[in-house]
């Protein structure tokens, strides 16, 4: 849907922005308080109980009305009282500024995934392993890997654990339950997979996982991979960190 005249203009108090994207922010606050939508890393998600509000109210107008008296009651609720958020195009709100710096935040982090080397990519992999603690025995050189990229055990000599194999694929397309199976027929039963895709997977593959009952398998897409980097973050070398850079900064969060 286009942007009206007015959309398109910018702020009297903040010219540098466009109206248009703040709208858009500013009044799905109230969905996502009513509990009708749910945003994650810019994917904005309709609820279960948003198909239903919306079934019920296809009134545009009354559907924003409902929005907002759920979003004032939910403030009521709150320990400490706020101030209702006014979109002036001066300085955003809490919530609007947490959300837009999350969002933009998880883009940047994305699109740097997806352009590093894939050997880079591995190494990255490979460092999180080991600052979780795996001993890390081969990382696969330049070349045909034949379905492996990683190779690690619980401990140096790989007596007290089964042997972790792990494939490592830069992709912007999700992988399959074909791409799967390509993989787990590189797995004994003895051995625990870690599949790898920055792309993701489709449904038939994340059920072809939950199937397995001989070999053990763990899918990791980019978000599930950058917690993982995150959460072990301190414990990861120094030089390792470098193939995936991150700096915290603080924001108000209000209360949720």
């Amino acid at each position: 849907m286009p942007p009206t005249e007015f959309e398109s203009s910018t702020y009297p108090k903040n010219p540098s922005t466009r109206r248009y994207e703040r709208i858009v922010r500013f009044t799905t606050i109230g969905p996502v308080k009513a509990g009708w939508m749910v945003k994650s890393k810019g994917l904005w998600l309709l609820t279960d109980e948003g198909r239903e509000a919306y079934d019920r109210m296809p009134d545009p107008e009354e559907f924003f009305r409902e929005s907002d008296k759920l979003y004032r009651k939910w403030k009521e609720t709150r320990e400490r009282t706020e101030d209702v958020e006014v979109d002036d195009g001066s300085l955003p709100g809490p919530i609007a500024a947490l959300e837009e710096a999350e969002e933009t935040a998880w883009t940047e982090i994305q699109d740097y995934l997806m352009s590093m080397n894939p050997y880079d990519l591995q190494d990255l992999v490979a460092a999180l392993l080991r600052a979780m603690d795996y001993d890390v025995s081969w990382v696969a050189p330049p070349g045909r890997d034949y379905g492996v990229d990683i190779i690690a055990y619980t401990d140096p000599l790989g007596a007290s654990g089964p042997r972790m194999k792990v494939q490592v694929k830069r992709r912007a397309d999700k992988i399959n339950a074909d791409g799967l199976r390509s993989f787990l027929s590189t797995l004994s039963q003895h051995d625990v997979g870690v599949f790898v895709a920055t792309g993701g997977f489709t449904p038939d593959a994340e059920s072809e996982a939950r199937r397995q009952e001989q070999r053990k398998v763990t899918l990791l897409d980019a978000e599930r991979l950058v917690e993982l980097w995150v959460e072990h973050y301190d414990s990861i070398a120094e030089e390792s960190r470098q193939l995936l850079p991150l700096k915290a900064v603080w924001y108000l969060a209000p209360r949720a």
